[in-house]
């Protein structure tokens, strides 16, 4: 019998043992779960300080971007400005065609009698 009452106490010295080995296990697993938490936040506040602080450097590159547009133009010939908007509206023209030409779904949008008759009227203009 008292060989029982031994094992009695040292499996229960043994179950305290687990028991208190498990609590500090799970106590560590809170403590990173929290940790991860708050780093997953502190990462969250900094992507969005960032979102902002990239929107208003874009804003300022934009702003940045009208006012030397602005000073360009006033300081421009008007042949240069007439010939600039009138290439820009040649480009917005040709870009539905170049588009399905170079999303694989149209034949190249020049063809060699195209190309030759430009190439002619540049010659000719020339």
């Amino acid at each position: 019998m008292t060989s029982l009452f031994t094992q009695e106490i040292r499996l229960s010295k043994r179950h305290e043992k687990i028991v208190s080995q498990r609590l500090m296990l799970l106590q560590q697993m809170e403590n990173k779960f929290g940790d991860q938490n708050t780093e997953k936040a502190c990462q969250l506040q900094a992507a969005e300080i960032a979102f902002k602080r990239n929107l208003s450097l874009l804003k300022d590159i934009e702003a940045a971007e009208k006012s030397l547009q602005s000073k360009i133009c006033s300081h421009l010939p008007l042949e240069i400005v007439s010939l600039e908007t009138r290439y820009w509206a040649s480009v917005e023209e040709y870009i539905p065609k170049w588009e399905q030409f170079l999303l694989g779904q149209a034949p190249y949008p020049m063809g060699v009698e195209n190309q030759k008759e430009a190439e002619n009227t540049v010659l000719n203009e020339a």
